[in-house]
């Protein structure tokens, strides 16, 4: 790839061209099994999801809801790891060239493997970013640059209480999207303030030009469509993961799945 053929950049690129917004989806890798992942990861794309986050299951997923903390618990007891991960994406690649996939994770595990040997498997499986939840900006540096490096992008978070000179600061190192948390909380909180994401949207694009995704709290295509409305996207992960842990396993979850993500694709397209 070149540096203008990340897959993350094109996406956002033709969306903006199109006047739509973009629907990221989420879902832990292994959750309903390993064998149903690139299953589910397809049906995700064939209901309307234009980008794709995959969690890598991790036993302390400090910034996760009771929701995908089950996801990542039932992940592993199947077993699933950092690698199986790299080994999902790249078994995805074989039908699927096109739709961006971000691994979503804890930096634990790519500490384990290593900041190099993680951007160079990530690369090799056609892995097109990172979201690291809990490596802040101050430690980011060496893997922002492995991934630069290797035209990957590093996603970063940013949340209503992040100030005006650390959005600075973590806008500088950002790359792909920026993603905003909506609400003070965990995954799968509640109570979205659509006037305070309005304002801090705003707020953070006086410090970049990058695509702002919205997520936290985002249930359905009302809600989807309520706070995109002044950012470039919607982020959608615990009413997914909790339509897999309602499922007898994945293969069981997939006519769920591609329902709730084809409602949100036609609200955000409305």
């Amino acid at each position: 790839m070149t540096e203008e053929q990340n897959r993350i950049d094109r996406r956002f690129a033709k969306l903006r061209g199109e006047g739509r917004k973009a629907l990221v989806t989420y879902i832990v890798a292994g959750d309903g099994g390993l064998e149903n992942t690139v299953d589910l990861m397809h049906q995700l794309v064939a209901s309307g999801s234009d980008l794709i986050e995959l969690g890598v299951p991790f036993s302390d997923p400090m910034a996760e809801g009771p929701v995908i903390q089950k996801g990542h618990e039932r992940a592993l007891e199947h077993k699933a790891s950092l690698r199986k991960c790299l080994a999902l994406v790249a078994e995805f690649r074989t039908k699927d060239a096109d739709t961006p996939v971000i691994l979503m994770g804890y930096a634990n595990p790519i500490v384990k493997m290593g900041f190099e040997a993680f951007a160079d498997n990530m690369r090799e499986a056609g892995v097109d970013g990172a979201l690291t939840v809990d490596l802040p900006a101050e430690e980011a540096g060496p893997l922002n640059d492995l991934l630069k490096a290797r035209n990957l992008r590093n996603i970063f978070l940013l949340t209503p209480t992040t100030s005006d000179q650390r959005i600075d600061e973590i806008t500088r190192l950002a790359s792909g999207f920026v993603y905003y948390v909506s609400l003070k909380g965990v995954t799968g909180a509640g109570h979205l303030d659509l006037d305070s994401v309005r304002e801090n949207l705003a707020r953070i694009r006086r410090h970049t030009d990058l695509p702002l995704c919205v997520g936290f709290g985002i249930k359905d295509g009302a809600s989807a469509k309520a706070v995109s409305a002044d950012g470039d996207g919607a982020v959608v992960g615990s009413v997914l993961v909790s339509a897999v842990g309602e499922s007898a396993d994945g293969a069981a979850a997939k006519d769920r799945i591609g329902a709730l993500v084809s409602e949100m694709r036609t609200a955000l397209d409305n």
